[in-house]
C-alpha cells in the first residue's frame, strides 16, 4: 500500500509521546493561525479560481469562522483537556474517579471541494487540540486549494505527526486500506456509506457529515421582505454549493405569489439587473457538477432566472415555482443556485412532507408567530434547526454541527469537535488500603454481606424531574 509508510511514521510519533503536551498543541494550533493570516490572499485566490467565490464570502467561512473555532479552542484547552472527575458512591468516597480525554492515535480527515479551507481546518483544530496524529485529504475538484494546502501546510505544522495526501477516487480508496484510529469525513451519503464500508474492517469509528434536502417551511404569517432576502442569501451564497443551504420551499399557494416579486427584489438587491455581471455570485465548481444542476432546471416552471452559461459555469439565481415531489429537482441534494417551492395546504402538510422523507442536516421554518416555529422544531427531526434565518446557527462555535441518519452521523464545532477526537476514558483510582471496605464483595457470600453491599451501592430516585 503507498500509504502505509506514511500511517505508520505518524503512529511511531504517536506512540512517542510527542502530540501529548498542552503546549505542542498550543504551539501546532499557534502555527495554523499564522497559515491563515500569510495565505489569506492566496485562499482568497485559490477559491476565485476554484469556484468564483467573491473575496467577501471566502474571506467570512473560509478565514473568519476558522479563526474563530482556533480562537475559542486556544482560550479553552487547558479546561478541555482536564480530567473531569465524577460522583462516587459510599464505597469509593476517599478514591479518585474520573473521565481522562485521550487521544485517538492516527486520525484521517476527508474534506470536500465546496468550503476547501473551512472544512479540514475546522475538524483538524479539533484533531490537534486532543493530541492526534493527522493526516488530511483535500478535494481534488477544488484543485487550487487542493494545491495550496499540499504545497505550504507542511512549511506550518510538524511533519512528524501531519501529513496532507492528494489525489482523487482510486488515492482516497488505496489511503482507506489502512488502519487508522478514527476517520471524519465530509461529503455525499454515498461516498459516506462507502467510507464507513471501508473504516468498519478496521472497526473504526467515523464522523460522517453528509447532507441532504433541507427543508425550508415558509408560514402565512411572516414578513415577506425579510424572508426573501434571508432565503435568498442562504441559497445563493456560494452559489448555493452549501451542504446547508436551503434546498426546497414549503409553503402555501397565496404564499408562493407574495413570495415572487419579494424574491426577485431580494435578488437585484443583491446581484443587480445581471447577476452574471455580479462580483459578488459565484461559479459552479465542474463541468460536471454544472450539466447536473442544468438538467433540474426543467422541474416546475421556471420563476425567477434561469439563464446558463457553460463556457463560465455560470447557472443564474433561479427560483422553480409549482414543482412536484416527483420532479428532478426534489428528487437529489441541488447544491446549485436553483430554489423550487413546493405548495401544501398548510403546516401539517408541510411537517407530514418533511417527516415522509430522510432526516435533513438542517431544518428552517420562517413565521410571526414562535408557536409556529416550535411545532415544526418539535414535530420534526433534523441535524440542526434554524428558526427564521438560514445558515446562521452554524456560525455558532457553542452549537453543535452534525447530521442525523442520511445526513450524518456525529457533531463537531468548538468544544464538540475537541469531544470527538477524544476517547473519553472511564477511570478509577482507588486506594491500595482500607480493605475492610472491599470484605463485602467477596466470598464466601452471605445475606449480610449483600445488605451492606446493597447500602453502599444502591442509587435511589430522589424525585420527579419536571421539564420547565
Amino acid at each position: 500500500n503507498p500509504y502505509a509508510g506514511l500511517v505508520s511514521h505518524l503512529r511511531a510519533s504517536w506512540l512517542s509521546g510527542k502530540t501529548r503536551p498542552m503546549e505542542y498543541r498550543v504551539a501546532q494550533l499557534e502555527a495554523l493561525g499564522r497559515f491563515l493570516d500569510d495565505k489569506k490572499q492566496e485562499i482568497l485566490e485559490a477559491t476565485e479560481l476554484d469556484m468564483g467565490k467573491p473575496s467577501f464570502e471566502a474571506f467570512f467561512s473560509e478565514i473568519l469562522l476558522c479563526k474563530n473555532e482556533l480562537n475559542v479552542t486556544l482560550n479553552n484547552l487547558c479546561h478541555w483537556m482536564k480530567d473531569e472527575h465524577v460522583d462516587k458512591n459510599l464505597v469509593m468516597q476517599l478514591d479518585s474517579a474520573f473521565i481522562r480525554k485521550d487521544p485517538y492515535g492516527v486520525v484521517l480527515i476527508i474534506a470536500p471541494w465546496n468550503y476547501p479551507i473551512h472544512l479540514f481546518l475546522v475538524p483538524l483544530i479539533g484533531a490537534i487540540a486532543a493530541g492526534n496524529c493527522t493526516i488530511i485529504k483535500p478535494s481534488e475538484i477544488s484543485k487550487n486549494t487542493e494545491r495550496l494546502i499540499a504545497e505550504t501546510l507542511s512549511c506550518y505544522l510538524d511533519n512528524d505527526c501531519f501529513a496532507v495526501v492528494t489525489g482523487g477516487v482510486p488515492e482516497t480508496t488505496r489511503l482507506l486500506e489502512n488502519k487508522f484510529d478514527y476517520i471524519f469525513f465530509t461529503g455525499s451519503p454515498p461516498v459516506g456509506r462507502i467510507v464507513m464500508t471501508a473504516a468498519a474492517k478496521h472497526l473504526t469509528p467515523v464522523t460522517l457529515e453528509l447532507g441532504g434536502k433541507n427543508p425550508c417551511y415558509v408560514s402565512d404569517t411572516c414578513d415577506v421582505t425579510n424572508v426573501a432576502r434571508r432565503v435568498a442569501w442562504g441559497r445563493f451564497f456560494n452559489a448555493g454549493q452549501t451542504c446547508i443551504a436551503p434546498d426546497y420551499l414549503l409553503c402555501t399557494v397565496e404564499m408562493q405569489e407574495k413570495l415572487m416579486p419579494a424574491l426577485r427584489a431580494a435578488i437585484t438587491e443583491f446581484f443587480g439587473p445581471n447577476p452574471q455581471e455580479s462580483p459578488d455570485f459565484g461559479r459552479i465548481v465542474s463541468d460536471k457538477q454544472f450539466r447536473r444542476l442544468q438538467a433540474l432546471l426543467g422541474s416546475g416552471r421556471v420563476a425567477i432566472g434561469g439563464q446558463t452559461d457553460e463556457a463560465e459555469r455560470y447557472i443564474a439565481p433561479t427560483v422553480l415555482a409549482d414543482v412536484l415531489p416527483s420532479d428532478p429537482a426534489m428528487q437529489e441534494e441541488i447544491f446549485g443556485p436553483i430554489l423550487p417551492i413546493v405548495v401544501i395546504a398548510n403546516m401539517d402538510e408541510a411537517i407530514d412532507f418533511i417527516n415522509a422523507r430522510p432526516r435533513p442536516l438542517a431544518l428552517y421554518a420562517f413565521s410571526c408567530d414562535s408557536k409556529v416555529v416550535n411545532q415544526v422544531l418539535e414535530r420534526t427531526s433534523s441535524g440542526g434547526f434554524c428558526g427564521n434565518d438560514t445558515l446562521m446557527h452554524v456560525t455558532l462555535t457553542s452549537l453543535p454541527f452534525g447530521g442525523i441518519g442520511n445526513s450524518g452521523l456525529g457533531k463537531y464545532h468548538g468544544k464538540f469537535t475537541f469531544d470527538t477526537f477524544s476517547h473519553h476514558r472511564g477511570c478509577l483510582h482507588r486506594n491500595m488500603g482500607l480493605e475492610t471496605l472491599n470484605t463485602p464483595r467477596y466470598p464466601p457470600y452471605t445475606q449480610q454481606k449483600l445488605g451492606l453491599l446493597t447500602t453502599t451501592f444502591e442509587v435511589k430516585r430522589k424525585g420527579t424531574c419536571t421539564l420547565l
